[in-house]
């Protein structure tokens, strides 16, 4: 018990836990992910999920399907889903929702500022944007040129722009440049969202504050091995990770340093939570640790479900579909391309 949310939470937050917890039920089984399994082709897929919650999204659906179909059906659920729980939510629970977005903001600036610097045609990347991150101006992010004028033209009325104040510089966007601004701008996110949590207090600011930690610390070891064998220095390496998490300060440090995968496995070990996670890798072999960071990840928000008046379940629902949704893109492409002997290599199981 952390304190009287139980006496309050359920005046204005109990309904829509009630209806997340009902979206979870929802979740596709390890059964399910078998059948799935055994599909021969996408219209097997598509007549196995007609049986789930997806049945609706795809039952108009003509054949011959393709897994980008499939996909963003699948994504059109969870976003008429988090539309619903945003449209009943109140103070504080309604701001708590739009921070779960600023993820897919950032994913979408990146991916239009990274295709216009490749030439590609602006509506052919807002189409690959994720529907959660759009906002009213996204299509003018192709106009930019450099930092200052993204934020200038386009970001300073959105959610972002609190964030680019580490950010703007004069340089001329390249692929460097744009992936610095990609963590800088998760960096700064991940930490307002952490004080916005910490302010809530409760069994939510408890939870919350470890997911967000466990994220950070994720963020930090990929940067890490990205990093290895490029221009990035030590101390701009330092300046990309987020000051939380289990890792901070000192495990940053010595991140900083790092000169290939094992030396980021020495230093991860040296932490038990993490030692676990990197005994499930062999040495020198980092192309699997996506996945092992990505079922750890999913135990911890399986766990958030076990408490009752709080926050965090609505940030583990929309964690744990999406990533059942690339569990399903995974299968979707195996079974399209005849590579089913290498299906199990990339599914992360929920339940």
């Amino acid at each position: 018990m952390y304190g009287f949310e139980s006496l309050t939470f359920n005046v204005h937050g109990g309904y829509l836990e009630a209806i997340v917890r009902g979206y979870r039920s929802g979740l596709l089984t390890v059964v399910d992910y078998n059948n799935l399994c055994q599909c021969e082709t996408l219209d097997d897929i598509k007549l196995h999920l007609s049986a789930t919650d997806y049945g609706s999204y795809l039952q108009n659906e003509p054949s011959p399907l393709r897994t980008a179909t499939i996909v963003e059906r699948c994504t059109q659920k969870l976003v008429d889903e988090y539309r619903h729980m945003l449209a009943q939510a109140t103070q504080p629970l309604s701001t708590f929702l739009e921070y779960i977005t600023y993820g897919h903001m950032i994913d979408n600036v990146v991916l239009i500022v990274t295709g216009t610097l490749h030439e590609r045609d602006v509506h052919e990347l807002l189409e690959k944007c994720h529907p959660l991150g759009m906002f009213d101006s996204i299509a003018t992010l192709a106009v930019a040129q450099n930092m200052r004028e993204l934020y200038r033209l386009v970001l300073v009325d959105t959610p972002l722009a609190p964030y680019f104040s580490e950010c703007i510089t004069s340089e001329d966007l390249d692929d460097m440049n744009i992936e610095i601004m990609r963590n800088t701008l998760y960096k700064a996110y991940l930490e307002d969202f952490y004080t916005f949590c910490k302010k809530l207090g409760g069994a939510t600011s408890e939870i919350m504050c470890d997911l967000l930690a466990f994220e950070a610390d994720r963020r930090a070891v990929i940067i890490t091995i990205n990093s290895i064998g490029t221009e990035l220095t030590r101390d701009d390496r330092r300046k990309l990770y987020s000051n939380f998490g289990l890792l901070y300060p000192y495990g940053h440090e010595d991140l900083a340093v790092c000169e290939d995968f094992d030396q980021v496995r020495a230093v991860m070990e040296k932490y038990p939570p993490y030692q676990a996670i990197f005994a499930k890798l062999s040495y020198g072999e980092s192309q699997m640790l996506d996945k092992v960071f990505y079922e750890e990840e999913v135990k911890q928000l399986c766990l958030t479900f076990e408490q009752q008046f709080h926050y965090a379940v609505f940030f583990a629902y929309m964690r744990l579909q999406e990533q059942e949704i690339r569990n399903l893109m995974w299968i979707s492409e195996c079974v399209a391309q005849n590579q089913k002997s290498r299906i199990n290599d990339g599914i992360v199981s929920i339940f």
